[in-house]
């Protein structure tokens, strides 16, 4: 006999969509993820295998292994989770005008300044009496024009355009991942099969063809093709789970899913593992050959959609379950998070840059890099944060 505390409430899909209070639980695992991406860019040049500084750690491998098997899929599911209420409580125009705000101009700005000064560390270490000023016009004019992490604000762009069409077809096209959520409050493992198995279709055939490294790219646009359809259906899955009673599906504080956070984590093991495995394969039986052949990008691409899957389950049910009542360290930061990201690039560069030449361990450069580049942006972003105006976009 179930349980009444985990009886599923009766919910009404078809209700006109509200929007939601601020989720503490939510807002904790964004600002979470924030900080991953900073510590992703502070290990990347201390890698043992690719690495470009003279010290290494293997250590960080599994770390960057880790990081960028699901860290920007989560972004893209956390994102679309309040487009479909927020969709049905603004005009469309409305809608679009905050979307250009907060994601367009933030992008504008970055692609020509913040990205530019990041990669003249790069520029300079290569050629060391470059000019920022040649540097710049080359950039701007001949490219190439990297866009580093900022790529992922215009995707997200992208789909909210995208999502802003799809309601205007009709407000109810999600209701299906709606339902499932709802199933998913007693059986979270259903919904975690349905998320695998869209992933599975819209990541594999896109590996196979593209391969790991290829990059669609147009100017400062970028965006990495095996992705580009896997980021679309966890942005699409996360607005389906939003459409409607969140409080009542998978994502609930109340559900099956924060019971069992700590099967969730050792579910995350075995892909992690397997992956370990296929890489092992790849550089050390088969020759690490390129381009990679298909059967071993089909097999490393499962695992790597099941891990995905998995560890976004474990840490949304961690935040979840998560009694401290705050303020905590990821609350004051919550607020200055999204300016973080977009400014920590040339922060965490040039620190890398002063540091290449000095005789450190790995580690103590990549903790340096890491808390450096933290406290920097946090700082640069509540100076930035007090600028008229500026706070809506950051």
């Amino acid at each position: 006999m179930k349980s009444i505390a985990h009886a599923a409430p009766a919910v009404d899909i078809q209700a006109a969509p509200k929007l939601h209070k601020r989720n503490v639980a939510l807002d904790r695992a964004r600002t979470f993820l924030t900080l991953v991406v900073l510590l992703h860019h502070a290990v990347i040049p201390y890698t043992y295998f690719g690495h470009t500084d003279p010290t290494s750690w293997i250590g960080f491998d599994c770390v960057v292994l880790a990081t960028d098997s699901f860290f920007m899929a989560m972004f893209f599911f956390l994102s679309g989770l309040f487009v479909w209420p927020g969709l049905g409580n603004k005009p469309w125009l409305i809608f679009l005008r905050d979307r250009l705000l907060r994601l367009g101009l933030p992008f504008v700005i970055c692609a020509v300044t913040v990205i530019p000064i990041a990669y003249y560390a790069i520029a300079l270490r290569a050629t060391p009496g470059l000019s920022f000023s040649e540097f710049w016009w080359k950039t701007m004019t001949v490219g190439p024009w990297p866009s580093g992490p900022i790529w992922f604000v215009y995707v997200l762009m992208a789909f909210d355009l995208t999502a802003s069409l799809l309601y205007r077809v009709s407000p109810r096209l999600l209701d299906p991942i709606n339902r499932l959520s709802i199933k998913g409050f007693q059986r979270p493992s259903k919904f975690w099969l349905f998320l695998v198995i869209v992933s599975v279709a819209a990541y594999l055939p896109m590996l196979v063809h593209y391969g790991q490294n290829y990059w669609f790219e147009f100017g400062p646009f970028s965006v990495q093709a095996s992705r580009v359809l896997l980021y679309a259906s966890y942005f699409f899955i996360g607005a389906g789970i939003g459409a409607a009673n969140l409080e009542g599906g998978v994502l609930s504080a109340h559900g099956r899913l924060t019971e069992r956070r700590w099967f969730w984590t050792g579910i995350t093991l075995i892909p992690y593992c397997l992956m370990w495995v296929m890489i092992y394969i790849k550089r050390m039986i088969i020759g690490n050959p390129d381009p990679l052949p298909g059967w071993y990008l089909g097999i490393y691409g499962t695992f790597y959609v099941l891990f995905s899957a998995s560890i976004l389950f474990a840490i949304l049910a961690y935040f979840l379950q998560s009694k401290s009542s705050g303020p905590t360290l990821l609350d004051r930061m919550q607020g200055d998070a999204y300016g973080m990201f977009l400014v920590h690039y040339p922060i965490v560069l040039w620190l890398q840059y002063w540091l290449f030449d000095m005789d450190l361990p790995a580690f103590a450069k990549a903790a340096i890099a890491f808390f450096a580049t933290v406290a920097l942006s946090w700082a640069v972003t509540a100076v930035l944060r007090k600028i008229p105006g500026s706070r809506y976009v950051l």
